[in-house]
């Protein structure tokens, strides 16, 4: 039982590590809480069954299904960064130079404006995105793994890892860097800051659009409001890891998907999300900076 809640907690953790690297590296760069990243991450479920639905009316699942599910993926993450990019532009760019407290308000009104635009467009009933992988799987050491498992896992290993290198081989991850560490001295230095900022927002949106399309494949139904518990979740996973760190993202998203799994089948499964809350709290009062995160000094 054990290794079979160690997979399924797996599945989950890496879905909320994708979600959890958008909020950590807003942070990072603009010391913004972005509220409005879980509705990114369910237009992505909803631009997921779209495209997928416009692609089998095409016929075009019945010739290629691999392709299909390729293309769903590239179409959703292409329209939810752009969807990440303007939510900047428009709601956050402005308010870089006010009170903290006005661009979180700004981010909480753009996170219910989208989950009433998906609402008004697209209905309040759920919708159902197709089982495509069967209940085919393998089975190691008497646990079961789908192939859908599978797929999950292996994707989101490899995003965290594409974007671990993004980050510390490639010029703009280097200015992202430069970008989190001092704002001022990056711009004195020729760094476009407007353009790192931008670049963090898409990466970010593109991340929360796969795991949206991910929770849509795995569980089968998608409503609009799947935004707020996922967006609470993985916010809590980057402040578990340390907010700003992504490798402390990726960390808290993965062990709040065990800790959930685990706690969710030894203890009660009713009350599987306040298991993770309450790690949280245990290890916020043991370091407050989160697992990965650092405690800065100030001198005056």
């Amino acid at each position: 039982m054990f290794f079979q809640q160690l997979i399924n907690g797996l599945t989950v953790g890496g879905v909320y590590a994708l979600i959890a690297l958008g909020y950590t590296m807003v942070y990072g760069i603009l010391e913004l809480i972005n509220f409005a990243h879980g509705e990114i991450y369910m237009l992505g479920a909803y631009l997921g069954i779209i495209f997928f639905a416009f692609f089998t009316a095409a016929g075009l699942t019945a010739y290629s299904l691999p392709l299909s599910l390729v293309l769903t993926l590239v179409l959703s993450v292409t329209f939810c960064s752009a969807y990440g990019f303007t939510m900047e532009r428009i709601a956050y760019r402005p308010l870089r130079n006010a009170p903290r407290l006005s661009p979180l308000i700004s981010a909480i009104g753009v996170s219910i404006f989208l989950q009433n635009y998906v609402m008004l467009t697209q209905g309040a009933t759920d919708k159902v995105f197709p089982h495509l992988f069967g209940d085919a799987g393998l089975t190691l050491s008497g646990a079961r793994i789908t192939y859908l498992q599978i797929f999950i896992i292996v994707l989101s290993c490899l995003l965290m890892l594409s974007l671990h290198l993004y980050v510390t081989r490639t010029k703009m991850g280097k200015a992202m860097r430069a970008v989190a560490q001092d704002k001022v001295m990056a711009s004195l230095v020729g760094i476009n800051i407007d353009s790192v900022i931008s670049v963090t927002f898409i990466i970010g949106s593109g991340l929360a659009a796969v795991a949206g399309i991910m929770v849509a494949m795995y569980y089968g139904l998608v409503n609009y409001s799947i935004g707020y518990i996922a967006g609470i979740k993985a916010f809590t996973a980057a402040v578990l890891g340390g907010i700003g760190s992504i490798p402390g993202a990726m960390f808290g998203g993965i062990f709040l998907g065990l800790v959930e799994s685990v706690g969710g089948s030894y203890l009660s499964s009713e009350y599987k999300d306040a298991y993770a809350f309450a790690v949280l709290i245990v290890i916020l009062l043991i370091k407050p900076s989160g697992i990965f995160g650092k405690t800065t000094e100030e001198k005056v």
